[in-house]
């Protein structure tokens, strides 16, 4: 089972990698997969990140930006199998290894990507407000701005399935198919449901499930299904709370009945049709 790494694992990667990295200095860049660099070009982004410092780094959603020395951002996405390891230089990179980020005292930050769907791009500050990946986000899904009637003013001008619509990242940022279906149990709500038709109940109970369940597996640093580690290559504990997602058969936790899987949108829903409606 393959999973888009959500909100939680990117915190994750983001609080193993800060005391680690923050103020190194990267020395040098080597690009094993030009692919993955969507801006500038290869050659560019090594050398324009050749003896910048790691000032800072903070997330949006599912990005990790990384603050430079010279007004330069970072912006990393993991997409389906990316990872970020920090390691001693003296650790050789495996063959998944797409980018090496050398730093000082014998250190390296190694982006690994079995798929190879991640991406990187390098621009200036004053790019970021406009730089469209980013544009197009909805508030954070954590984000202390984020109030339950901010929340509420998002969802009434929303429409179609409520999945759908948590899924959608301009709407809110860092939700993904897995937390979607652990928020949608949480608050007791069927997936097929219609935003239009939620009761300012429901909305409320929804907003706080959200918050419940992605704070909770920040707290277990993310979910390990199959690719997903931290900066240090250790695993999540939350697929050890799973109430209902890849739990097809399996009883409920609340009622006993067993878990439900449909198809939306071509993902996997799982919910529990006694407890959601």
């Amino acid at each position: 089972m393959i999973e888009l790494p959500e909100l939680p694992e990117v915190e994750t990667v983001l609080r193993s990698l800060k005391p680690k990295v923050l103020n190194r200095k990267i020395n040098r860049v080597t690009v094993i997969n030009a692919k993955t660099i969507k801006k500038p070009d290869a050659t560019a982004f090594s050398c324009c990140l050749e003896g910048q410092r790691i000032r800072d780094i903070n997330r949006h959603g599912k990005y990790l930006l990384f603050k430079l020395s010279s007004s330069l951002v970072l912006v990393v996405h993991l997409r389906m199998t990316g990872r970020l390891i920090y390691k001693d230089s003296s650790v050789p990179p495996d063959r998944y290894t797409c980018v090496i980020f050398q730093l000082d005292e014998g250190k390296e930050l190694h982006f690994q990507d079995v798929r190879k769907f991640g991406t990187m791009y390098l621009i200036s500050c004053d790019e970021l407000d406009s730089f469209p990946p980013l544009r197009i986000l909805g508030p954070d899904a954590l984000d202390p701005q984020l109030t339950l009637d901010l929340f509420i003013k998002r969802l009434e001008k929303r429409h179609g399935q409520v999945k759908g619509v948590l899924l959608n990242q301009s709407f809110i940022a860092g939700i993904g198919n897995i937390y979607a279906n652990e928020i949608l149990w949480t608050a007791r709500i069927h997936p097929e449901r219609w935003v239009d038709s939620l009761q300012s109940w429901e909305q409320e109970r929804l907003y706080q499930a959200v918050r419940e369940v992605l704070s909770t597996a920040v707290k277990l640093r993310g979910t390990s299904l199959r690719d997903y580690v931290d900066g240090e290559g250790n695993p999540g504990e939350y697929q050890h709370h799973r109430k209902v997602h890849g739990r097809e058969g399996k009883p409920c936790p609340l009622c006993g009945h067993p878990i439900i899987r449909i198809k939306q949108a071509g993902r996997s829903t799982y919910y529990c049709q006694f407890c959601q409606n």
